[in-house]
């Protein structure tokens, strides 16, 4: 005789199994599940008390097939080696599934453009799009604009585009770390550029040089591309122009620690007795001992729950709202200068 051992099957459990050990119709189960769904209470507590014994989950894509929303938003970030992006990313994402919106992301690479990721975010039907530390084409923002995708740019701008653009007051700020120089009469100063196409080195160098430029003074000028590195060999490069300046502004927090080695360690100068250095950001790198850096603070979690209203609030209109808005930053004033 063959022992034969039959193999359990294990039977996926679906909308129509909870209707029925509920007693309502299937589109009744749908109904409960749809956030807009018209449904009475009673009917909705009989649904989940079947789904709960069946052990059912709804199906995420058939619902967004059904309601036309996936409730997906896309993120597109690059240049997650700087501390203060994945800072951002871990608010965007909390905020967007506080309101039950679901994050893609995408990272970009330094040479890449987003116009390129673009095309494979958009077969997942998404509902937003959110850019940050990248930088998109204004015809890839109009495409998007006539899909019917909102895109909210996270602290950058595209001019001329019909994205919204939710952003750290870059002027201002950088107007503030002039003043603090001017205050402290110094006479020889520098600006570290970060990626100097970017809408966020030209904001901060524009307020910077306008306010210095008002008193006659003309900034020395370098770049270091917002890494650490960059900030070290800068800061060794300003040397080679003859005396060193008497303060320094950088772009961002990992230029000022690059440029703050380099300096104290290689320069044999003293910060902030020879040499005053003010950074961007304030991360939490900025804060440590070695460093305590005198920092810009931008209002990054006011930033990024105007974001989130932003997409929230395109999602109940026929067409995106479109918002150009800026947000105060803080001069964070420690050791440095």
């Amino acid at each position: 005789m063959v022992d034969v051992k039959l193999k359990k099957v294990k039977y996926r459990v679906t909308s129509y199994c909870v209707a029925k050990e509920a007693g309502v119709s299937q589109s009744a189960v749908s109904r409960a599940y749809n956030p807009g769904g018209s449904v009475s209470k009673k009917t909705k507590e009989k649904v989940f008390a079947a789904a709960k014994k069946l052990g059912f989950r709804p199906n995420a894509i058939a619902r967004s097939l059904i309601n036309k929303r996936s409730n997906m938003i896309g993120i597109v970030m690059a240049d997650v080696t700087n501390p203060f992006y994945p800072a951002v990313l871990e608010l965007l994402v909390t905020k967007l599934q506080d309101v039950d919106l679901r994050p893609m992301i995408l990272m970009a690479s330094r040479d890449q453009q987003v116009d390129d990721l673009l095309p494979q975010l958009l077969e997942y039907q998404i509902d937003g799009l959110i850019i940050t530390s990248a930088t998109l084409s204004s015809s890839m923002a109009d495409t998007c604009s006539e899909m019917g995708v909102p895109v909210v740019l996270f602290n950058r701008s595209v001019p001329n585009s019909s994205c919204s653009s939710i952003g750290c007051d870059n002027v201002g700020a950088a107007r503030q770390v002039a003043q603090l120089f001017l205050d402290n009469k110094y006479s020889r100063i520098a600006y570290m550029a970060g990626v100097e196409d970017t809408s966020t080195n030209k904001d901060r160098q524009q307020g910077f040089y306008e306010t210095l430029t008002e008193q006659g003074i003309e900034p020395q000028y370098v770049v270091g591309h917002y890494t650490y590195d960059g900030g070290f060999q800068a800061a060794l490069a300003l040397a080679e122009e003859g005396q060193y300046p008497r303060a320094i502004f950088c772009a961002n927090d990992m230029m000022a620690m690059g440029a703050m080695d380099a300096i104290r360690y290689h320069l044999k100068l003293s910060i902030p007795k020879d040499v005053a250095v003010v950074g961007f950001d304030d991360i939490d790198n900025a804060h440590w001992p070695v460093y305590n850096l005198t920092t810009v603070k931008p209002s990054v979690e006011r930033m990024v729950q105007r974001t989130v209203d932003n997409l929230v609030e395109s999602q109940n209109r026929d067409d995106p709202v479109r918002v150009m808005e800026v947000v105060a930053a803080q001069l964070v004033r420690r050791e440095s200068a």
